[in-house]
This record gives structure tokens, sequence and C-alpha cells, in this order.
């Protein structure tokens, strides 16, 4: 005869903490396999490796964060063992302990550090930001990027070339990748990305550029990397844009300045001469906000 067993109310705590311990460690590591070709190590960090000029910046300012925090978090640890050993009731301890109302110095002191510790983390941040946006260098090459639901436009403003990207779909069979929309940029050169939205608020990021920027309607936001190393990396949008957010995707190929040349005279071969006017928008641009001189 079979016997049913009652889970009691702790026993089913258990398993729904065990079973949502297995899915956190399921998203993980479903997130890593889909970081893409760039993985890191303890030594940045496990951010990807860094491919552009200030990528180390970000790698430094990250793992010095982690090291910070993981120190106070031991102090904080060790304290607590402390206070619980040093001050656990004693077999002959048959009264209260001394009841204390407050202590200035300790008051003083958990109050002075960690407004320290966020002003260090501040300043730091707020130094790295202003050099990672920075824009004052004049740029090898302009791109004007333009997110739409759910693609990317290239805008090639030095070559006067364009390239209209279209939704990925992506079937898994041989060649589905290739449909993405290709951004390249040559190796070693100041690029300067300039970016603007079609309709809802999107982000552009390249994961291995160790930087992204959101673009919105109606603004122009910019910044620039040099890229140190050729190869192919991987795109996509880091906001929540809409249905097929998922499938919002490019690549980057980082190349010789001879194939970047070649890339932009297949572009113009191709017909695809001239720039995409923003005026497509749905928003136009605020006033003071320009993607070109002309004010396109």
């Amino acid at each position: 005869m079979r016997q049913h067993v009652i889970p009691t109310p702790e026993r089913a705590g258990r398993r729904r903490g065990i079973t949502a311990l297995l899915g956190a460690l399921t998203v993980l590591a479903l997130s890593g396999c889909a970081s893409g070709e760039l993985r890191g190590d303890a030594s940045t960090g496990w951010l990807p490796p860094a491919v552009t000029e200030d990528g180390d910046r970000v790698t430094n300012l990250w793992i010095g964060a982690w090291i910070t925090l993981i120190g106070v978090g031991l102090l904080v640890i060790g304290l607590i063992v402390w206070c619980v050993v040093a001050y656990r009731r004693r077999k002959d301890d048959t009264q209260l302990p001394v009841q204390l109302r407050y202590n200035i110095p300790i008051e003083i002191l958990y109050t002075v550090v960690p407004m320290l510790m966020v002003v260090v983390f501040f300043y730091y941040t707020a130094r790295d930001e202003a050099a990672l946006i920075d824009t004052s260098q004049e740029p090898d090459v302009t791109v004007n990027v333009v997110g739409k639901q759910w693609s990317w436009d290239f805008n090639y403003l030095e070559d006067d070339v364009h390239e209209v990207g279209t939704q990925a779909i992506l079937t898994g069979e041989p060649g589905a990748e290739e449909t993405i929309p290709t951004l390249y940029l040559p190796v070693g050169e100041r690029v300067e990305f300039v970016l603007t939205a079609r309709d809802v608020i999107h982000s552009f990021w390249v994961p291995a550029f160790l930087h992204k920027m959101d673009m919105i309607p109606g603004r122009v936001n910019r910044f620039q990397v040099v890229p140190t190393q050729e190869g192919q990396f991987k795109g996509k949008c880091a906001e929540l844009c809409g249905a097929y957010h998922s499938q919002m995707l490019f690549n980057v190929n980082v190349v010789s300045r001879e194939e970047y040349e070649a890339h932009m005279a297949d572009l113009r071969a191709a017909g695809q001469t001239g720039l995409l006017n923003n005026t497509l928008n749905r928003e136009q641009l605020m006033e003071g906000q320009t993607v070109t001189d002309e004010g396109n």
C-alpha cells in the first residue's frame, strides 16, 4: 500500500529554497553562455578582456571596488563573529548585561566611515566616467548609430555612406547570423559614436568595449573608443524596448584600415551613398542637438 507523505512547512520551505537556488544558478550559467566570445577570468574580475584603450580603466575600477567591498564584508563578518564569541552568555550569568543607551565614539565611527567610503567611490567613479565620455579629441571615424525597433542603422559620416539593418531572425541554422547588421571599425583609430533613436529608448552596448550608452528620442549622445584588437564582437540593445528587444542584435567587425576602406567601397557600389536623415525619427531632435555640422 502506497503511503503519502505530507511535507511539513519546514521541508516545503527548504525545497523552495533549493529550487530557487538551482534556478538562479541556471540563469547565471545561461547568461554566461550568451555573454559572447570573450570570457574574463580572475585577472579581469570576470569582465570580458578589454579591447579598447579605455577598457582597462573600467576593469581597474571594477576590481578595485570589489576588493574594497570584500574587505569591508570580511571586516563586518569578523566583528559579528567576535561579538558573538566574546559576549556570549556564560553558564554562570544570571543577570542581564549592562545596558548602554548610546556610545558616542562608536556612533561617530559608523557614521563617518561609510560617508568616507561613499565619497571615495564617488570620486573614482566620477573621474573615470569623465574620461570615458570625453569627446574633446578629434575622431578618425564618426558613426551615427541609429537604434530602432528592432534593429540598427549605421551612418558613416566621413565616407557619406550608410547601412540599413533589419531585425535579427535567428533560426539556429548556419548563416542566420550573417543577416544581422554589422558595424565596421578600423583598428587603432579613434571612433566617435553619435547615438540617436528612431522611436523609443534603446541602449548601444558592445560588451567587449566595456562601455554602453543610452539612445534617447530627440537627443544626441556621444562617446569615443579606440579599438585595439581586430576581430568580430557582439553588440546588442541593453534597454528593454519592446516585444523583440532580445532580437535587436548586431555585429562589430574591427578590421584593418584597408579592409575598412574596402567595406566603404562595397557600400558605395551597392548604392548606399548619402546619410539616412534623422528626420525619419518619430520625434525630431531637440534644439541644439545635431548629428553632423549641417544639423542632420
